[in-house]
């Protein structure tokens, strides 16, 4: 017996999910809006140049991201260091500060967060003091449970300050971490979400936080291979094609007597599916689901709010980073990317500066993004004084992930929704992750096995076609 899936989204949590249901036994039809696959991991053609909307990372401790790299054959084009280790610098000064992880013989392997501690001690942006007061709140969050309600309703900054965290400390170190990968300040963060992060990448296994990124434009290590890999377990994938609407067969609700499975409306014919995952983003699902299918009032999306992310792009005639990134203190940049090998740059260098938590400079016109970031930039890298800037341009991400603010935990809805057959996915949804690609690809996979957890229905006749 096939049961018929409908997955809307072709992003990584819809690859994920139509990638399961399909090797669950699922006749799978994929519909994205866009021409290509991939979601919030695309790229495009600048002229001779590949450019991806933005600088996506991962961390080892990413298993089901990698999981999905390795099922869609990729694996190969990333990157992932063999230990942590990221060059942080400040504006003038002479050179990086280096946070790593020690590697040390097994009988003195040290454990997290005790893998940090030399690089803590020579971290010349915070004082002794700080240093050693980071250690202690490292610990405390270390054993915070990130799962209970009162957790995600506290302030993640609010908590760093009780425990003894200055100012400088939040913004020198928390930060250069936590907004990156929240994509929020600490401020605006929830506490639990804050501390998922540190424990699974920092605070737990020593290896967990080694950071991985692709060697390819995003389309080559996503969109494009995902399509191929779904083609080959029998996927329909239908690009370029957005969904309207969602109808219970025969006007009843879905799996009720009478009825059974969901029309999908688009601007063609009308498809027919016994079950449904919707993973678009939240305002988009809200306005597929019908009332009742989630726990959350009516507007629940709007709560949930989203947040940009801004990246500034700058094609230099010389190589001025000799790193494949750096992180930033005490400048606006906060994150720097060398993109010259993923871009198919033939000479010069391709910078990519990553503004997470950008709602103050996502209405910015980019001539003032130019004229405001070109000079911090030259204050980080020295060398840029002497090269050519051969271009410069800016992608916004307006709605890059959801808010994951105090309390956000709420309004984030499970995998299985009061819709009979009706499911959901997307790393807004209750991953107990923060908006990541780890997060995403989870909530597919969970979404997917729900659904083939459902006792199997025969498709009529008329729809198995």
């Amino acid at each position: 017996m096939i049961r018929r899936v409908a997955v809307i989204g072709g992003g990584l949590a819809g690859i994920t999910a139509a990638l399961h249901c399909a090797e669950g036994g699922c006749q799978v039809t994929l519909f994205e809006a866009r021409p290509q696959l991939g979601g919030l991991t695309h790229s495009f053609r600048r002229g001779e140049l590949w450019v991806d909307n933005g600088q996506h990372v991962f961390l080892r401790c990413c298993t089901s991201y990698r999981a999905l790299l390795r099922r869609l054959g990729v694996a190969h084009r990333v990157e992932l260091q063999p230990r942590l280790a990221i060059p942080v610098r400040s504006p003038d000064a002479p050179g990086p500060v280096w946070l790593r992880r020690s590697v040390l013989p097994a009988p003195l392997h040290l454990p997290a967060p005790l893998h940090l501690a030399a690089s803590l001690l020579r971290y010349r942006p915070l004082s002794i003091l700080e240093r050693a007061r980071f250690a202690l709140a490292a610990l405390a969050l270390r054993r915070l449970d990130p799962s209970r309600s009162a957790t995600d309703e506290q302030n993640f900054g609010a908590w760093l300050r009780r425990h003894g965290q200055s100012e400088r400390a939040i913004a020198a170190l928390w930060e250069v971490v936590g907004v990156a990968t929240l994509n929020a300040r600490a401020d605006q963060a929830s506490l639990s979400l804050a501390a998922t992060v540190f424990q699974e990448g920092l605070l737990t296994d020593a290896a967990a936080a080694d950071i991985g990124w692709s060697r390819v434009p995003l389309r080559a290590l996503h969109g494009d291979p995902a399509l191929s890999c779904l083609g080959l377990v029998g996927v329909q994938v239908r690009t370029g094609v957005a969904v309207r609407g969602l109808e219970p067969r025969g006007g009843l609700i879905a799996g009720s007597a009478g009825g059974g499975g969901w029309q999908i409306m688009t601007d063609g014919a009308p498809m027919s599916a016994e079950a449904v995952i919707v993973a678009v983003p939240p305002v988009a699902a809200e306005g597929l689901l019908p009332a009742g299918s989630v726990a959350a009032a009516p507007g629940w999306a709007a709560r949930l709010g989203s947040v940009p992310i801004v990246n500034l792009h700058v094609v230099l005639d010389r190589t001025v980073l000799d790193e494949p990134f750096i992180a930033g203190v005490d400048t606006p940049v906060q994150w720097v990317f060398d993109r010259t090998e993923q871009s198919g740059l033939m000479t010069g260098q391709y910078l990519a500066v990553s503004l997470s938590a950008a709602d103050d400079v996502v209405d910015t016109p980019t001539a003032a993004l130019r004229t405001r970031f070109l000079p911090e930039l030259a204050r980080l890298l020295p060398a840029i004084h002497d090269a050519q800037v051969r271009d410069f341009f800016v992608t916004r991400e307006r709605q890059a992930t959801f808010r994951p603010a105090p309390g956000t935990a709420a309004l984030r809805p499970p995998p299985v929704t009061a819709a009979p057959g009706l499911f959901l996915a997307g790393a807004w949804t209750a991953t107990g992750w923060p908006a990541t690609m780890e997060g995403a690809v989870r909530s597919g996979a969970a979404a997917a096995t729900a659904l083939l957890a459902q006792s199997p229905r025969s498709v009529p006749a008329e729809t198995a076609s």
